[in-house]
């Protein structure tokens, strides 16, 4: 498999599992009881911490990528062929 391929594996594993972990810890204003003024909504998160969530994002997104990888390298579980080109 070429480059570009594992890249857009790589990317969809990494958006599927920040989609994952976007929710986890999240505390709400509505929950913290803090007035959220005007506008806002009241299931927004008090504090998202994404910088952490990437991070947690990134290591578990490359694990997985790795796991997928050894299991496509050593024909682990058999792909069909497909032809490439139409």
């Amino acid at each position: 498999m070429s480059p570009l391929t594992w890249s857009a594996i790589y990317l969809t594993i990494w958006w599927t599992v920040l989609f994952a972990v976007l929710p986890i810890g999240v505390i709400s204003h509505a929950e913290a009881g803090i007035d959220r003024g005007d506008g806002t909504d009241p299931g927004s998160p008090v504090d998202p911490k994404l910088k952490k969530k990437f991070f947690t994002t990134t290591w578990v997104s490359t694990v997985l990528f790795l796991i997928v990888l050894v299991v496509i390298h050593f024909n682990l579980v058999k792909l069909p062929h497909l032809p490439s080109g139409y």
